[in-house]
């Protein structure tokens, strides 16, 4: 007997944004499951957001001001970063009504980086 194993693709990273939070899927929640708060970021000319996790000791250091640093709520299945300022000005920037509609996005993890990079560009 010959058997070949069924392994399934590595499923891709999915990130939502609605009116005041941002939650990322299991696969992209791999990536924080040790975060204990994450920075957020805008790269506005290549219609990029990026989560960076931050670890306990590294959110608890006082060189990064504390209103750079957002608690996330990591679960099995999904963690939520909510920031309604933050959403508000994606929202403003990508014309994207997340007071009624939610939008999901692909992201990759850049490992040389360390972050989650979420291509706004083409919605999913």
């Amino acid at each position: 007997m010959e058997i070949t194993w069924f392994n399934e693709k590595p499923k891709d990273c999915i990130v939502t944004f609605a009116a005041g939070n941002i939650t990322l899927n299991k696969p992209a929640t791999t990536f924080f499951e040790t975060a204990y708060s994450v920075m957020l970021g805008l790269d506005k000319a290549n219609k990029l957001i990026v989560v960076k996790p931050l670890s306990k000791a590294d959110a608890l250091r006082h060189d990064i001001a504390e209103n750079k640093k957002y608690r996330i709520t990591v679960r099995t299945s999904y963690s939520r970063v909510t920031n309604k300022a933050f959403l508000e000005e994606v929202d403003e920037w990508l014309n994207l009504n997340l007071e009624f509609e939610t939008h999901k996005f692909k992201a990759n993890w850049d490992k040389k980086e360390q972050i989650l990079v979420i291509d706004m560009k083409e919605e999913l």
